[in-house]
């Protein structure tokens, strides 16, 4: 199993839009960077787990954790000349993007911030924390993942 962290700007969609999902379940579309398609791509897999991150707002934090219930296929916003992920480029026989379907699984009680995750010494690695560090799909390590999960509570959704 490997972790990863997902961006999520809260306006225009939060941790609150993917608790009301039918089955807490959404896609994950619209990346358009080619590092970060190469990871949902090459590396993400189904049951590898997730901290959702409210970006772009103040304060930002994990609010949340996912699990990736559906492995990577072609980003079929991208072949819709009507949706605002279309990208004339991709076809469907050769998909430049990829998405991944995920399902909230527990909820941070109280949000991480980047704030008090900055102020962990243990953490200075970690690739959300690394100056010029925009990916909005990032990994994780497993020593990361747990000492992160232990600064707070978590509840079923």
């Amino acid at each position: 199993m490997k972790y990863w962290l997902l961006k999520s700007e809260p306006n225009t969609y939060s941790w609150s839009d993917l608790k009301n999902e039918k089955d807490k379940t959404t896609t994950w579309e619209g990346v358009r960077n080619y590092q970060a398609r190469n990871i949902i791509r090459d590396e993400m897999a189904k049951d590898d787990l997730a901290f959702f991150y409210h970006s772009v707002v103040k304060p930002m934090a994990i609010v949340g954790i996912v699990r990736i219930v559906r492995a990577a296929y072609p980003d079929y916003f991208a072949f819709d000349p009507t949706h605002k992920y279309y990208d004339p480029k991709s076809k469907k026989d050769n998909p430049t993007w990829y998405m991944v379907d995920v399902q909230a699984v527990e909820e941070f009680i109280t949000p991480i911030t980047l704030t008090t995750l900055k102020s962990h010494a243990a953490l200075h690695q970690m690739r959300l924390l690394q100056k010029g560090s925009r990916l909005s799909v990032q990994p994780v390590s497993h020593f990361e993942w747990e000492y992160i999960c232990g600064l707070s509570k978590r509840r079923k959704v």
